[in-house]
């Protein structure tokens, strides 16, 4: 049985005249009474009465059009999905993103995509970049918003914006009176960091920049977010080095500060290399600072 035959068997059923069935089909009549009298014998049973008059169906022929139109629907409905979601205008995006690009890209990309891509779910997940990257190989996310990843084999990775380091420090500690943080100004001073495993390319860079020091900051406390790391300042347990959009998050009790020499930390998008997608594609598109990365 072939969905061809069915579909010629629910346009007689609905003209009940085969001539007007087979202009409708855009083929001849003989062809379309062989297709009907071959589905009738694969099925056995007859489907329509004929006279010369005229044509109906037979309680066989009502049931199987009941049933068969609500096949047919389905099946044609299902491959209209499938072509939505492989033209990227339907389906699910599963996205990672660290904490600070939920002050940056995250919030107007989702605006725009929203507005482009109004039947396409976002599922957002405030994941390390660690976390993400351990979640992008095992094939449980498409698309990661990762800071400083360094090369990941199994991945692709995208530079979407660059911004500054600083320093963040509790407002009443000394240095907060500069204007500008020399590495060397936090030589032996306690530190909140990230734990290495969950963020290791942007703990890697901070640390980085006390590599000529005798006595780097010594790390007093590890959190995992952003804010947990702005409270243990605030708290006065140390001082920390964020990306500069931790500006945006104001936390009463800290202050941040430019450091000497303009550090950057660069937010990639990183994805599966067999992970394509339009609306993976849009999305990134979206992602992407108008100006490019700086």
């Amino acid at each position: 049985m072939e969905l061809r035959q069915l579909r010629y068997f629910l346009v007689v059923a609905d003209e009940l005249h085969f001539g007007r069935a087979a202009e409708r089909l855009h083929l001849t009549q003989p062809p379309l009474t062989v297709a009907i009298r071959r589905l009738e014998s694969e099925l056995g049973v007859q489907l329509f009465d004929r006279t010369t008059r005229r044509v109906s169906l037979t309680p066989a022929g009502e049931a199987f059009e009941n049933r068969i139109q609500r096949a047919v629907k389905e099946l044609d409905d299902a491959a209209g999905d499938v072509a939505s979601v492989a033209a990227g205008q339907s389906g699910r995006i599963r996205v990672g993103f660290v904490s600070s690009a939920s002050y940056t890209t995250i919030p107007e990309a989702i605006r725009t995509f929203r507005e482009r891509r109004p039947r396409v779910e976002l599922i957002l997940s405030p994941l390390t970049s660690g976390e993400q990257i351990e979640q992008l190989l095992d094939g449980e996310l498409d698309l990661g918003l990762v800071r400083d990843p360094g090369e990941v084999p199994g991945l692709r990775l995208e530079a979407l914006t660059s911004e500054e380091l600083v320093a963040v420090l509790p407002e009443a500690h000394p240095l907060a009176a500069r204007d500008e943080i020399r590495p060397e100004d936090l030589e032996g001073e306690p530190m909140i960091l990230f734990p290495y495993r969950l963020m290791p390319g942007f703990i890697a860079r901070v640390l980085s920049l006390f590599d000529e020091l005798e006595t780097p900051p010594q790390v007093v406390q590890q959190a995992i977010h952003q804010e947990t790391v702005l409270g243990l300042v605030a708290a006065g347990l140390g001082a920390s080095i964020l990306p500069e959009s931790v500006g945006r998050f104001q936390m009463p009790g800290v202050v941040s500060r430019p450091i000497s020499g303009s550090p950057q930390t660069t937010l990639y998008a990183a994805r599966g290399r067999r992970s394509h997608s339009p609306a993976i594609d849009q999305f990134v598109e979206c992602l992407r600072a108008p100006s490019g990365v700086t």
